[in-house]
């Protein structure tokens, strides 16, 4: 990994972030150019919905598309409505679980379905099936006549031994926890009226989406700055960068299929928590401390299928690891909202 004075594409602000998360490859400019219709967000509000509706924008105005995109979700800040605008990406307040208020959605020939209920889930397990997986079944009755690229998670797998590359998406599904569970649930949902509405979906296997202000790496730069112990027993991740993942999840919609296809996003390499915080260490300039010892086992997905669809990954752990401390050493804010990624009885 270089040094942080070696590089000279350092991310300067948030704005500047932000149109880096929401840069376009090629292949999602022709992409955007091939796909027929308008764009809706659904859950667009979370971490990676705003960069994603700003790519999805700007891709689909580089391709000469006239094309609306829409985002939705619950109760968007003046400051996200506002600056959304100003890209010409619409806002759509919404419960999507009332029906009343789902089924006044405009069409849409493309959804991009985003919500989820993943943190303090424990403890309101009837929510958490309720979005996660009931909550599809009405999207799905909604939009029959639309293509959908479903997001789910890496979750659903289980753990596996850290030497064997990581699940496929052939693997049987072994999810560990509620949280798991009805995430399989979901995804089992998207399948059936796939075939039974003739519905075109991808499901989007994502295990781990980062950027500066949030991510696996966002956390273990601040335990390190912290001068917190970091655990050991998770000692295995993957880390894509989100823009790379919004980018694939664009991509999904022209693959989206009946039966529903599943497909991983997921870094390339197999991350190493020592390693990382070792690297962290040294560019931060504060000593790291660990507890216990690496797991024979983690949440790894092959992310091979993915590249071959959808492109591959173009921003490498290492450089994440550069941006990251770099924008921590300068004060750059982060969302405050750890993924917790070290569980590993499922309890969120």
């Amino acid at each position: 990994m270089s040094d942080l004075h070696d590089a000279d594409d350092l991310t300067r602000d948030v704005e500047h972030l932000e149109r880096r998360l929401s840069e376009p490859r090629e292949d999602v400019v022709q992409a955007m150019r091939r796909l027929e219709g308008d764009l809706l967000l659904l859950g667009a509000g979370g971490k990676m919905g705003p960069t994603l509706a700003r790519m999805a924008r700007r891709a689909t105005d580089a391709a000469g598309i006239d094309r609306r995109i829409i985002g939705v979700g619950r109760r968007a800040t003046p400051e996200l409505r506002s600056a959304l605008a100003a890209q010409r990406i619409q806002w759509i307040d919404c419960d999507l679980l009332d029906r009343r208020q789902l089924e006044g959605l405009p069409d849409a020939a493309n959804v991009i379905y985003m919500p989820a209920l993943k943190f303090d889930a424990t403890g309101r397990e009837p929510l958490a099936w309720a979005t996660n997986t009931y909550l599809p079944g009405m999207v799905c009755e909604r939009f029959r006549r639309s293509r959908i690229a479903a997001f789910s998670t890496g979750n659903v797998y289980g753990m596996v031994p850290v030497d064997r590359g990581g699940s496929v998406e052939s693997d049987p599904l072994r999810p560990d926890g509620d949280y798991a569970a009805s995430c399989v649930g979901r995804e089992r949902i998207f399948s059936h009226f796939s075939e039974a509405l003739e519905i075109p979906v991808t499901l989007l296997r994502l295990n781990y989406a980062n950027e500066l202000r949030y991510g696996v790496l966002v956390d273990l730069a601040r335990q390190v700055l912290a001068a917190e112990a970091i655990d050991l027993t998770m000692g295995y991740f993957n880390a894509i960068w989100q823009g790379d993942a919004s980018a694939m999840t664009l991509r999904a919609l022209e693959h989206a299929a009946t039966p529903a296809l599943a497909v991983n996003v997921a870094g390339p390499e197999r991350t190493s928590v020592r390693e990382v915080a070792e690297e962290f260490s040294r560019l931060l300039g504060r000593p790291v401390t660990f507890s216990g010892s690496e797991a024979p086992d983690a949440l790894l997905s092959n992310g091979w299928l993915g590249y071959e669809l959808l492109g591959r990954p173009g921003v490498p752990v290492d450089q994440m690891v550069h941006w990251i401390a770099d924008w921590l050493l300068r004060g750059g804010p982060t969302l405050d909202k750890p993924t917790h990624f070290q569980t590993r009885d499922g309890k969120f």
